[in-house]
């Protein structure tokens, strides 16, 4: 076993901070990459086996990509812990950041469990070139569909005539629900208040579905944001609101599943990989702020349709390439 290059772990880290919340498969190309790769990268960057060092330092760059996320959605973690906190004491739920923390910690629950349950199985059978190839493809043809599925919506909004539309009061967004989400208040909101709003909205029912889309990114190839963005838009969502949400979401799972693997980073095998590990891992979390901060406002006007188009490129590009060695 060989220990990581400089050179490796900085691109691996730009790699990880930008595929890990563009809805392009962060796990996908990590194996994509060092069997494109070949030669020395592919032996460096091998994902199998418990003792390779690879594994320890995406750990790395894992957390680091959270801890971005952290710092670039602070002020809505400092709300929706000071909602979840204030909800405790009470035991109440009176206002949209209470709520909408609530919603985010059972939107979290499913994909913990499936993870500790079926990760390593499923990176031990499935996180090889071929199959992620597929799944990559797959996740494009998803981006796609929902696309579609939202275009047609648009059109059919578009072609009802004034008096077939219908009024539908406020209290249908949240069936059951006779607190009020918020007081009335004299000061405007701002963008990030009024999206957290609109996402206090969900139902539990929406959340759980949600949140349990993450499930499916422990398929090397399916990516986390993009899936749980799809889910998103099928419960009506807006881009923007959806990509809020998937970020939001992913942040305690990220950090959760890097800080349980941290021992990992300290094991003699992978004392050798520490220095390329740090300095990959600053690189991750400076690409994926700068991610984030890209989506926040791609997400305003744009669709998924150019990720769609790079994932059925890349997948099937690659898928051919593999078949073609003979790569399994």
């Amino acid at each position: 076993m060989s220990d990581l290059s400089y050179v490796e772990a900085i691109a691996v880290g730009l790699l990880q901070g930008v595929s890990e919340l563009f809805p392009v498969s962060s796990l996908g190309h990590s194996v994509l990459l060092p069997a494109l790769a070949g030669g020395q990268w592919a032996k460096d960057l091998s994902l199998s086996g418990k003792e390779t060092p690879y594994l320890a330092v995406l750990v790395a760059m894992h957390v680091a990509t959270a801890l971005a996320l952290v710092v670039f959605y602070w002020r809505d973690w400092v709300r929706i812990i000071r909602g979840l906190w204030t909800s405790i004491v009470t035991r109440k739920i009176e206002n949209a950041e209470q709520r909408l923390g609530w919603l985010l910690v059972i939107g979290t629950i499913p994909v913990g469990i499936a993870g500790i349950a079926l990760e390593s199985v499923i990176r031990n059978f499935l996180g090889k070139p071929v199959p992620t190839a597929i799944f990559l493809a797959l996740n494009g043809l998803v981006l796609f569909a929902v696309e579609r599925l939202q275009h047609r919506r648009r059109d059919a909004i578009e072609e009802m005539s004034p008096d077939q539309t219908m009024v539908i009061p406020a209290s249908a967004f949240n069936p059951g629900d006779t607190a009020p989400l918020h007081a009335i208040t004299a000061e405007p909101l701002t963008a990030d208040e009024a999206s957290e709003r609109r996402l206090s909205k969900l139902t539990w029912k929406e959340a759980v579905l949600i949140g349990g889309a993450q499930a499916l990114a422990l398929l090397p190839g399916i990516s986390r944001s993009g899936i749980t963005i799809v889910a998103g838009l099928t419960r009506g969502l807006r881009h923007d609101d959806a990509a809020r949400f998937a970020f939001l979401l992913a942040t305690p799972v990220i950090l959760g599943a890097g800080v349980l693997k941290m021992p990992e980073l300290f094991k003699p095998a992978v004392a050798g990989s520490l220095g390329p590990a740090l300095v990959g891992s600053v690189v991750a979390g400076i690409a994926a702020y700068v991610a984030a901060r890209f989506l926040a406002s791609y997400f305003e006007t744009k669709t998924l349709k150019p990720f769609a188009l790079y994932c059925l490129i890349a997948g099937l590009g690659s898928l051919a390439y593999f078949l073609i060695a003979g790569t399994p």
